[in-house]
């Protein structure tokens, strides 16, 4: 597990690529003292690290003492930031609407006031053309200060113009405020609790959309309340688990961005993030074909300059296509054939350490766990549970609860019937008290009950037993849940029919296809 109490100057200069280093020397070459020359010490030390270590740091570099470094490392931090976004300043429209903001504001203050509102003007077109709704509010605040000060003569009822444009604009930044909120609000339910568990999950998530917000949501044209409605109802589709209703608004968010295709760049991490959960929704709906060329689509868009040259893209790219690369092989029940990936994965992640969340990194393991146990390789699939299981957050208590849950099944596979009572009793009890307990995962733990002192004769009716229960809890939506992290169907069948669990999903996919 990455370590997340790294020095934060540390973390910022592993994070450069090559041409922000050598822009940030010719920065400092410019427009530094000579006095700064401990600071660039200072940078080419902490470049050559690793690992953050203060004493190495301060045996590195001997002109520095230990009480300079605070002073220093902060002073470094800012030059760093300065250099990077005068070389980025081109590439984002953030930092040129700052920009320009900026010298309207010095016009201002020169007592150009034709100059600052020509300025602002432009601004405005700038803003409104890449839905920059917020500039477009410190515009009108600047531009109802000058008219409220001065007499510009600059347009006949230009107060009435600029106050309901102020008016439209706040309703806007309102509406969107709100709804980023719940959209918000919604994907940190579900990182806590993961789908929902039952009636009472549903009555909590539910209690979102009651918000006034919703009732004029078929009005709604901007950009970002559009984003951020249909993000709401991606969550909660997500959560409850109708995989339909999550296609089609994961659809909308996709099309939202294809429709104004410079939104790509200007928002590319939520446009990363949709196409993710289009790349999902289609798993879970078995669109074998939609899937693919999804897939297919999302490997071209990785490798255009907007991802290959910002690495919050590369890295998040990286996280969502290897987790369709997994599921891929989940879907078709090539297990085997996907375990290349997993020193791929392994590379990656130990490459961006730095800079993913735990929560993306435990559902990595899970997935990596789950394809070692649909190959069969069940101790590498306990190795990948227990990196999980050891690990002491409060994120996905539900992933948290399958990982051990499979675990157990891996032992029972195993054949480690001295463990498997203990077992037994932990993963019950540790599910129980997380409220995770669902009919379907009860029938799992009374057929584990009697299995274990079954005879081998006697296994066989009890497998067919609990595949026929199962079965009939499979279209309950509260059911679902226990079916999207183990398909326990799957290798309830395999274990019936004496097949390996990838050979019983892959003629499943193989069925899919042909009716497509």
């Amino acid at each position: 597990m990455p370590n997340r109490h790294t020095d934060a100057l540390f973390q910022l200069i592993q994070s450069m690529e090559r041409a922000e280093k050598r822009n940030f020397k010719l920065y400092m070459t410019r427009n530094s003292s000579t006095g700064d020359l401990k600071v660039i010490q200072l940078f080419d030390a902490l470049d050559k690290m690793n690992l953050y270590d203060e004493s190495l740091l301060l045996k590195k570099t001997p002109s520095i003492q230990k009480q300079q470094l605070s002073n220093l490392k902060g002073h470094l931090y800012h030059e760093i930031l300065a250099s990077i976004r005068l070389l980025k300043q081109s590439e984002n429209i953030d930092l040129q609407l700052h920009e320009q903001l900026d010298f309207a504001r010095i016009l201002y203050n020169k007592g150009l006031y034709l100059q600052s509102l020509k300025t602002l003007d432009k601004v405005k077109e700038l803003a409104k053309a890449h839905n920059q709704v917020t500039y477009i509010q410190q515009v009108l605040f600047l531009e109802k200060k000058i008219e409220g000060l001065h007499i510009t003569r600059s347009m006949q009822n230009r107060a009435e113009l600029l106050c309901n444009e102020v008016d439209e604009t706040n309703v806007r930044l309102g509406v969107i405020s709100t709804l980023s909120n719940l959209s918000l609000l919604l994907y940190g339910w579900y990182i806590k609790h993961g789908h929902a568990r039952n009636e009472e999950d549903k009555i909590a998530v539910d209690a979102y959309f009651k918000n006034p917000v919703f009732n004029e949501c078929n009005h709604y044209k901007g950009f970002y309340e559009r984003l951020y409605l249909y993000q709401c109802y991606c969550w909660y589709a997500f959560i409850m688990q109708d995989f339909l209703l999550y296609y089609r608004y994961t659809q909308k968010w996709v099309d939202l961005f294809h429709s104004d295709k410079k939104m790509i760049e200007v928002e590319t991490a939520h446009y990363i993030k949709g196409v993710h959960n289009l790349m999902s929704a289609h798993f879970d709906l078995r669109n074998y074909t939609k899937f693919d060329e999804t897939i297919h689509d999302f490997e071209q868009f990785i490798q255009t300059p907007v991802v290959q040259e910002n690495n919050n893209n590369l890295i998040q790219t990286f996280t969502y296509l290897y987790t369709a690369k997994l599921n891929k092989h989940f879907m078709e029940g090539s297990f085997t054939e996907g375990l290349y990936l997993v020193p791929e994965i392994e590379e990656k992640l130990s490459a961006y350490d730095l800079f993913l969340d735990r929560h993306r990194i435990l559902v990595f393991y899970y997935k990596i766990a789950s394809l070692y146990f649909g190959s069969g390789n069940y101790a590498k699939c306990i190795d990948y549970l227990n990196k999980i299981i050891h690990l002491k957050i409060d994120l996905r208590t539900d992933i948290q609860c399958y990982a051990r849950l499979l675990h157990l099944i891996a032992h029972y596979e195993l054949g480690n019937f001295d463990i498997l009572e203990y077992l037994l009793k932990s993963v019950y009890r540790f599910m129980s008290k997380m409220q995770n307990l669902s009919t379907a995962e009860e029938a799992v733990f009374s057929f584990l009950r009697k299995s274990f002192s079954s005879s081998s004769e006697k296994v066989k009716p009890l497998f067919e037993d609990l595949l026929q229960k199962l079965t009939s809890l499979a279209d309950q939506p509260l059911e679902n849940r226990a079916f999207m992290y183990l398909d326990i169907v799957s290798w309830l069948q395999s274990k019936i029919e004496g097949k390996l669990v990838q050979q019983v999903i892959h003629e499943k996919y193989m069925a899919g296809k042909k009716r497509e």
